[in-house]
């Protein structure tokens, strides 16, 4: 019931754990607003929303596009009167040595990974200040504590991440808002290039067990933050 004719924004919501999320919330008649480029599959996610008996809209939006995601989130809070979550999920990686690296893609992903979380929490942060509530929750991964070989833009993009969600949590916390991390392990998605479903990923998070998490930090009182999360599967050594 808490959860009940909310707002949430989910970026990355076409497809993988932004849809499992937005399907799961939509289970709860929150009113729903979907970000991602490919308009196509954010409005398939859309209507499986809808068939549970929750409103939702769609933004065929770059989320490191600054007119695009205020845009969005402008038309979010006319649309709805409020805005109470904020789930920055969308995110992707690119995985060489660093002499193999070239500008564009460490550009293409500090934007998409680090910048996109900057530009929504710019625009939707004023409206929760104004209700002296909300929730934001980015969405990183366990690289934001570790690295890896190869993994070098991958994880600095998720320190990044993870360093600016500390920070803003010192920040809007004396406003009443939450900030909350989770930090994920391997899962099953389209994320890996192994593809969705592969053998190799059977024993793996599901993305139904990452939108479980997720509801479970969004469903927690008004007094109770749950400030990071730390999810693996049990195949996975952390």
């Amino acid at each position: 019931m808490f959860l009940k004719n909310k707002t949430a924004i989910i970026s990355g919501a076409s497809r993988g754990i932004g849809a499992a999320l937005a399907i799961a919330l939509s289970k709860h008649n929150m009113n729903l607003s979907l970000f991602a480029r490919n308009e196509e599959e954010l409005n398939k996610v859309a209507a499986a929303c809808k068939a549970n008996g929750s409103n939702c809209i769609v933004f065929a939006c770059d989320v490191s596009n600054e007119a695009q995601v205020k845009n969005a989130i402008s038309e979010t809070a006319k649309t709805y009167s409020n805005i109470d979550f904020l789930i920055n999920n969308a995110g992707f990686g690119v995985f060489k040595s660093v002499l193999d690296i070239n500008a564009d893609e460490w550009d293409n992903v500090m934007n998409v990974n680090a910048k996109s979380n900057f530009l929504t929490c710019k625009y939707a942060v004023p409206h929760l200040q104004a209700n002296k509530s909300g929730h934001i929750i980015n969405v990183a991964s366990d690289v934001a504590k570790r690295t890896f070989a190869n993994g070098s833009l991958y994880c600095a993009s998720k320190y990044a991440q993870n360093a600016f969600s500390e920070a803003l949590r010192k920040e809007v916390r004396p406003d009443n808002i939450k900030v909350s991390v989770i930090y994920s392990g391997l899962v099953d998605s389209h994320f890996h290039s192994i593809g969705h479903g592969h053998s190799e990923a059977e024993t793996w998070l599901k993305e139904n067990d990452m939108a479980d998490a997720i509801l479970y930090v969004m469903n927690t009182p008004p007094h109770v933050v749950i400030d990071e999360l730390m999810i693996h599967p049990m195949s996975q050594d952390y």
